[in-house]
């Protein structure tokens, strides 16, 4: 049986697109057969039409957003049997009122993130498949390395344009170079660390002084129960150089050695390469023998304060922050706190010889000089005065220790609070002062290890208030063993002798005279200059001022700062130094 489909009569219409609007205008010839079952939708011309119809579109699927999209009775719409959609971005439509209300995209608002941005990024985002092989993998990495490099170089240009302004600004040479000066060798300090020498250990040839026990209970202070810094007027201590140890000139007429110096001027020497400030060491060249010395009135017997941070001080030099009033001011707790961590009952370890620099009769602090020597070379020995301060019995043995107290000033300059964090975070204060203070703590080491110490304390001293620079407190007492100490902040001993080493073979090259190295000030690097004989010495003698006139202590009731910001015990060190 065959099925015939009859199309039927298709009216002509000679005006326009589609069915006749009436069969008025169909001929008469032609009868209409269509069924009436045929859908049609009316169109214009001006109209841009995409999919006619989607067939491969699921009737149920539509169903759920027909809900959601207004009924036209046009194409597309619900109700309409030619349900298709349009891309309206790529098929805009001519008329906008015609088309204002086909909707065919969901106009529902945006949900509100709940879980922060990373949520609301990564839920509507596509994931696409990532690539691992080894060329992204390997462009990943070298991105990586890019960004730390350029990380590094960043740092390291700002460091450096602090460094320089500090330098520029605030450093100055320790000594005024004069034009009769006549430069013979300048050493850069990237020559010291490439140094090494090895030493045996040392021959005691004198030990002169006494010394009192350190009280234990200092160990036991936190800033909790701080203890207030005492002053000792009435005790003397002595800086003395080289030249003028009566000790020295002795045991140099005896051929004891050929080269003479003391820890402090070693220490220095060792730790150059640390140093940012300017010092000077004088060189004296007599004979055969080496004798190193210091000026009167040189920076060496005072301590630096942030040497070596990179937080630049106060430039005016009677402020209280500035590096000299500073200096003095840690010169001045470190000779109070080596005193007060004492026990003062009266029981001492005297050795043969009293103090050699001691009238009789004079109170003199707690100190011990012990005279060792170091061979160099096949017949060149070294002898240096070496200092301690106390002694701790240990074992039932007695075991020699040297005091030192770090300050703090102003926790702004630090960044550290001492008060906050010295109990809870010792460790990050001692960095902290590693980082400000790498010189100060290095010669403290370099100087235990000369003599031979068995212990160094140092002490937490911080101010009362930071704008009081006479009144301070003890927050704690730290102990270490000087080399695992020196492990610790790596100080190398071999280094460190083989910058003595080089610079006494470099000395004993010149001939007999007087000669001065000192430390650039804006470079690192020493200068050695041949100087008259007659330089650095003095023969002024201050007469002393009428009574009325002399400045007299302040009492326990007024004791303060005066009005130049100099307080007494401040022009007491300058005096001494």
């Amino acid at each position: 049986m065959v099925v015939v489909f009859e199309v039927g009569a298709v009216p002509f219409n000679p005006d326009g697109w589609g069915p006749p609007e009436s069969t008025t205008a169909t001929p008469p010839s032609t009868t209409t057969t269509l069924s009436p079952h045929v859908p049609y939708a009316t169109f214009s011309r001006s109209e841009r039409l995409g999919l006619i119809a989607d067939f491969t579109r699921s009737f149920s699927s539509s169903n759920a957003h027909a809900s959601n999209r207004p009924s036209s009775g046009k194409p597309g719409s619900a109700d309409s049997p030619f349900d298709f959609s349009l891309d309206l971005d790529a098929f805009p439509i001519a008329n906008p009122d015609d088309g204002s209300a086909f909707r065919l995209v969901d106009t529902k608002p945006t949900p509100r993130p709940k879980f922060g941005p990373k949520w609301r990024f990564n839920q509507h985002r596509p994931q696409l498949p990532q690539r691992r092989d080894e060329e992204v993998e390997a462009r990943k990495r070298e991105a990586k390395k890019e960004r730390a490099r350029r990380d590094r170089l960043y740092n390291l240009n700002r460091s450096n344009q602090n460094q320089q302004r500090r330098e520029a600004t605030i450093f100055k040479s320790s000594v005024d170079i004069q034009p009769e000066w006549n430069m013979l060798e300048q050493i850069p300090f990237s020559t010291f660390t490439k140094l090494s020498f090895s030493v045996s250990d040392p021959e005691d040839l004198l030990h002169c002084g006494a010394l009192e026990y350190y009280d234990r209970s200092f160990d036991r202070i936190t800033p909790k129960n701080e203890r207030r810094l005492e002053r000792f007027k009435n005790r003397n201590f002595f800086k003395v150089t080289t030249t003028d140890d009566p000790v020295i000139r002795r045991l140099a007429n005896e051929d004891k050695a050929t080269v003479f110096a003391t820890d402090t001027i070693l220490a220095t020497l060792m730790c150059a390469p640390r140093s940012v400030y300017s010092w000077d060491i004088v060189v004296q060249r007599v004979g055969n023998k080496l004798f190193f010395d210091k000026r009167d009135g040189s920076q060496l017997d005072l301590l630096s304060v942030h040497e070596t941070s990179q937080e630049p001080l106060p430039e005016a030099k009677d402020d209280i922050n500035s590096a000299y009033s500073l200096s003095v001011e840690a010169a001045y707790i470190n000779q109070n706190f080596s005193q007060q961590v004492l026990i003062r009952d009266g029981n001492k370890v005297s050795f043969n010889e009293p103090n050699p620099f001691a009238n009789e009769g004079d109170e003199v602090a707690s100190v011990a000089y012990r005279y060792r020597r170091w061979k160099l070379d096949g017949d060149m020995y070294l002898v240096a005065r070496c200092e301690v301060q106390s002694v701790v019995e240990v074992n039932n043995k007695n075991s020699f220790v040297t005091l030192n107290a770090l300050n703090e000033f102003d926790p702004k300059y630090s960044g550290v609070d001492c008060r906050q964090k010295l109990e809870t975070q010792r460790g990050a204060v001692l960095a902290t002062e590693l980082k400000n203070n790498a010189n100060k703590l290095a010669k403290w080491t370099a100087q235990a290890i000369l003599a031979s110490a068995d212990l160094m304390k140092l002490g937490y001293v911080t101010r009362v208030h930071p704008r009081d620079h006479f009144n301070h407190v003890i927050l704690g007492v730290v102990g270490y063993k000087p080399r695992d100490f020196a492990s610790q902040i790596n100080l190398n001993t071999s280094n460190m002798w083989g910058i003595v080493k080089s610079i006494v073979d470099l000395c004993m090259k010149l001939n007999e005279g007087k000669y001065v190295l000192v430390k650039d000030p804006s470079k690192p690097q020493v200068r050695i200059y041949e100087v008259p004989a007659d330089a650095f010495e003095n023969d002024y003698v201050e007469e002393p001022l009428p009574e009325e006139e002399q400045v007299q202590p302040p009492s326990e009731d007024a004791e303060g700062v005066e009005a130049n910001g100099t307080t007494t015990d401040d022009k007491e060190i300058e005096a001494q130094t």
